[in-house]
């Protein structure tokens, strides 16, 4: 009396006589730049595990700084700049690591928006990258953003590679 629609019979029902198609599996290259791109949220986590974990010292890294200042600060502002860095630290931080994550998934689902979106986050962390370099005198503060620049090279270098044109090309609607 009562029959089981299984995905056979649906197809069966509606006239298909083959199931429908998923999407195409993403070339070698793409997957290797989604792995960079999970790269690149890995060293992004390590980096703001490592930032928070420095943090301690950074009022009395500011309140040193602070002897020698022209226009000294109060202990009021010293903490506020303290709490404000740890703030952004924190945002920059996990906007980085979900941009990553959310670029890796939009890319590996062959969305062509997403690979001129990467780009431009590629262009824009170059930018910020440079900025650390030429700021930073401490070798090891220079050493998790290089190493996620790195991971973005690679990433965007395969996305525009000719193996993965095709895939990013729109596909007809059925």
């Amino acid at each position: 009396m009562f029959k089981s629609f299984t995905a056979s019979d649906k197809s069966a029902a509606i006239g298909n006589k083959q199931p429908l198609a998923g999407p195409a599996a993403p070339p070698v290259t793409v997957q290797r730049a989604i792995r960079l791109m999970y790269g690149g949220a890995a060293t992004s986590t390590v980096y703001l595990i490592a930032a928070l974990a420095t943090m301690g010292s950074l009022k009395g890294a500011l309140a040193n700084a602070n002897k020698t200042a022209k226009h000294p600060l109060t202990a009021s502002q010293i903490n506020g700049e303290a709490t404000g860095y740890i703030i952004y630290v924190v945002l920059v931080g996990l906007v980085a690591i979900a941009l990553w994550l959310w670029m890796a998934r939009a890319n590996g689902q062959g969305k062509n928006w997403a690979r001129v979106t990467a780009t431009v986050l590629f262009v824009l962390w170059t930018i910020n990258t440079i900025g650390i370099v030429a700021q930073t005198r401490f070798i090891l503060a220079m050493v998790f953003p290089v190493i996620a620049w790195l991971f973005g090279l690679g990433a965007v270098f395969l996305l525009w590679r000719p193996d993965s044109a095709a895939f990013f090309k729109p596909q007809p609607s059925p």
